[in-house]
């Protein structure tokens, strides 16, 4: 298949050069965005191991039941997504917008419920910066139990915040799509996009059973 010269910018011998490049961009940053969570995660690690028993009786108090709703919002959202990159790998722009506004309504819905959950815990003072902290929350350590607060508050913010994102660079593929410029040899943006939208949700996906499914210690 020939490919319009047009769509090769000047630095660029060929499409596939171009491709290759923009595709080892995109992999370097995600893996930047690996080693940034990899490091909440690794002392995640190091205070569960440390405090077992404290970690255990402060995730009784997140909603498992919130935390599952997400997580199959997000995994549906993962699905959309892939069917929004179908849709423009074949030059289909509405099919594209389509799928979009189905992603863009799965994410939104995950922050709604977020925001629920994050207001549950501010309701109850289970905010580490509260100072009735330790007056509300009931289990060992308080103390301690306030290091695991701080992490789910900010490693499902930081997330939330990746979400946020996801859904602004959405707004930009859509803008595109509205004016047909994705066709089946220039659609790279809809693809790196989608798989930003992929590592998001893998995230959420080792967050839910980290924070949320913690079983008591034998």
């Amino acid at each position: 298949m020939s490919h319009d010269p047009s769509l090769v910018a000047h630095q660029f011998e060929d499409l596939d050069q171009q491709h290759d490049a923009q595709s080892m961009g995109m992999w370097l940053f995600l893996i930047t965005e690996v080693m940034f969570f990899g490091g909440m995660f690794l002392i995640y690690g190091v205070y569960r191991i440390r405090y077992p028993e404290v970690w255990n009786t402060a995730s009784q108090f997140l909603d498992l039941r919130l935390g599952a709703i997400n997580t199959a919002v997000l995994l549906v959202s993962s699905l959309t997504v892939a069917l929004g990159v179908r849709q423009a790998q074949l030059g289909n722009n509405e099919g594209i917008r389509k799928f979009l506004l189905f992603t863009v309504a799965l994410g939104l819905s995950f922050l709604v419920i977020k925001g629920f959950e994050y207001s549950a815990k501010f309701e109850h003072h289970l905010w580490p910066g509260d100072p009735q902290f330790v007056a509300h929350y009931t289990g060992p350590s308080p103390m301690h139990a306030k290091l695991f607060f701080s992490l789910y508050f900010v490693m499902t913010g930081f997330h939330a915040l990746h979400i946020v994102i996801g859904l602004g660079l959405f707004g930009w593929i859509y803008a595109r799509a509205q004016r047909e410029e994705f066709t089946p040899d220039s659609h790279v943006a809809v693809e790196f996009v989608g798989l930003y939208w992929h590592f998001v949700d893998i995230v959420w996906i080792y967050l839910f059973p980290l924070l949320y499914l913690i079983k008591p210690t034998p």
